[in-house]
């Protein structure tokens, strides 16, 4: 599969902040990849090196193989980019910005875009200070999915979206991955991440710690078991993988670390009258790998 991104010891420095620190990573063509961090991780920061708005302290990325830094014009040609917030041209309307960002970008499919105008619920004749906060996000989503770029570099791009145009937004990701296109996909709503994406990364304080399908992911994590017992729930001390293990009455919940055989073999001889398990959702895999703080003196952006 060719490569659409690729990081190679990437690093940058603010003075004596390191936001990224020799961070490798690739995203293959035709993958939508999302990347996971908390707030001062270094996402944005990986964007901006990608877009070639921030030159990394050391280190290279290339797009399609295209250094960002030696062939940026070429690299542009390529990708389409939506910010987190839309700082667009006030006094111009919705249909005169898609058309100059259009313009910019040196392509768009036009019966797409008008397409995607009705189903975002965009009104393109309102100028754009007349546009709600939603709405203002509206447009470079528009004008980005209507490119066809090869790449789309989405930094929490569905911000002031509503739940009807949040989906709206994962049947535009999902149809650009049938196209081949690559979507890298920055966000903090972790169930638009886990619908949409193929693989993902998680980044902290500038350095990946899990990179790899959500599946593959997930199976790091514990899952989650409740069974019900037609009489006292057994005691599962001293089970290998079983922790926080919990006990109401006739119910029993417990979290498994590895497999699962040693917690079936113990409730082989207890009466269950209901067994399930849950698999732990990307928000809970999130949550148990970014618990705690940064390490000192490293902080991204």
């Amino acid at each position: 599969m060719p490569t659409a991104i690729q990081l190679h010891q990437l690093s940058k420095r603010y003075g004596p902040t390191l936001a990224l620190d020799a961070l490798d990573l690739e995203v293959e063509a035709g993958e939508v990849f999302g990347y996971l961090g908390p707030n001062g991780s270094g996402k944005s920061t990986t964007i901006a090196i990608m877009l070639g708005l921030v030159r990394p302290t050391s280190g290279k990325a290339t797009i399609f193989g295209l250094d960002v830094r030696d062939d940026l014009l070429d690299v542009h040609r390529r990708i389409a980019y939506v910010p987190s917030e839309a700082n667009l041209w006030p006094s111009l309307t919705g249909a005169e910005v898609l058309e100059f960002l259009a313009n910019i970008h040196g392509s768009t499919d036009t019966a797409y875009r008008d397409e995607l105008v009705e189903r975002f619920d965009l009104d393109p004749h309102k100028k754009v200070r007349a546009y709600s906060h939603g709405n203002r996000q509206k447009v470079p989503l528009i004008a980005a999915f209507a490119s066809r770029a090869d790449l789309l570099l989405l930094d929490e791009p569905t911000t002031g979206l509503d739940p009807l145009m949040e989906q709206e937004f994962r049947n535009c990701v999902r149809a650009a991955r049938d196209r081949g296109q690559t979507v890298f996909l920055s966000s903090h709503v972790l169930s638009e991440v886990e619908a949409v994406c193929d693989r993902v990364a998680m980044l902290r304080a500038g350095r990946l710690i899990e990179t790899g399908r959500l599946d593959v992911l997930r199976s790091l994590a514990a899952v989650h078991v409740r069974a019900t017992f037609d009489g006292p729930a057994p005691h599962l001390d001293g089970i290998p993988g079983v922790t926080g293990v919990r006990i109401t009455d006739h119910t029993l919940e417990c979290e498994v670390h590895g497999p699962m055989e040693p917690l079936v073999q113990a409730l082989a001889t207890t009466r269950v009258t209901h067994l399930t398990t849950r698999e732990p959702s990307l928000e809970e895999l999130f949550m148990a790998r970014y618990g705690g703080s940064h390490k000192p003196g490293a902080q991204g952006r």
